[in-house]
C-alpha cells in the first residue's frame, strides 16, 4: 500500500479519507504484531511511514471540519455581554 501524499489528502473527501485510515490501521496492527511475535517484518520502517500517514489523515480531517464551522459562523454577529459585577457570594451559617 502506497503513503498518501499531502496533495493528494487535499483533494480526498473525509468519507475516503475515513476509509484509508482503517485500512492502515488494520495494516499497522499486523505490523505490530509480527513485531510482538519477533518475527521479522519485511520493511521495518513502515511501520513510521504508516504512523505518520495516520497523524496527517487526523490532521486533514481536523482542518476540514474547522473549515467547515468558519463558513457556518462567518455571517454571525458575536454579542458582547454586559459587564457583571464580581461579588463573591454569600455563604449561609459561616461568619466572615
Amino acid at each position: 500500500m502506497a503513503i498518501i501524499r499531502k496533495s493528494e489528502l487535499k483533494i480526498m473527501e473525509n468519507k475516503s479519507m475515513k476509509e484509508k485510515l482503517l485500512t492502515l490501521r488494520k495494516e499497522l496492527m499486523k505490523l505490530k504484531a509480527q513485531v510482538a511475535t519477533r518475527t521479522r517484518p519485511e520493511n521495518p520502517g513502515r511501520i513510521k511511514e504508516i504512523r505518520r500517514t495516520i497523524a496527517r489523515i487526523h490532521t486533514f480531517i481536523r482542518l476540514n471540519q474547522i473549515k467547515k464551522l468558519e463558513e457556518k459562523t462567518k455571517n454571525v454577529k458575536v454579542v458582547k455581554k454586559d459587564k457583571v459585577s464580581k461579588k463573591k457570594p454569600e455563604v449561609k451559617g459561616k461568619k466572615q
